[in-house]
């Protein structure tokens, strides 16, 4: 796994302000997605695919980033993860799982 290192803060005068990522993960050797937020995707990436001792994400490993949006507050992070998390949300993520998927095969093909 490549190291990635995302922390976003922006500043605003004398202020800080943490900025919160909704993230996807797509396990492509067990077909499975996991929808959350945090305020440091580092950590979070790590704890998915590597601290982790218990917990439904571990039993899918390995995680990839598949898709990010980033917010200015929690409360947006939450709103945007539970719209995600519905039905909608979820074939907007399967199509993204579908295009990258489609490009892979394509490039393949234009390897052989």
């Amino acid at each position: 796994m490549t190291s990635l290192f995302v922390f976003k803060l922006i500043f605003s005068g004398d202020f800080f302000f943490f900025m919160f990522t909704v993230y996807v993960l797509y396990s492509r050797t067990h077909n499975k997605i996991y929808i959350g937020y945090t305020s440091n995707l580092n950590s979070r990436l790590k704890s998915h695919n590597e601290l982790a001792t218990k917990g439904w994400t571990k039993k899918y490993r390995p995680w990839e980033l598949l898709h990010t949006e980033t917010f200015e507050t929690k409360p947006l992070a939450m709103k945007r993860e539970k719209i995600l998390k519905t039905g909608r949300g979820r074939e907007f993520i399967w199509n993204k799982v579908k295009e990258i998927t489609n490009n892979e095969l394509v490039s393949a093909e234009g390897r052989t």
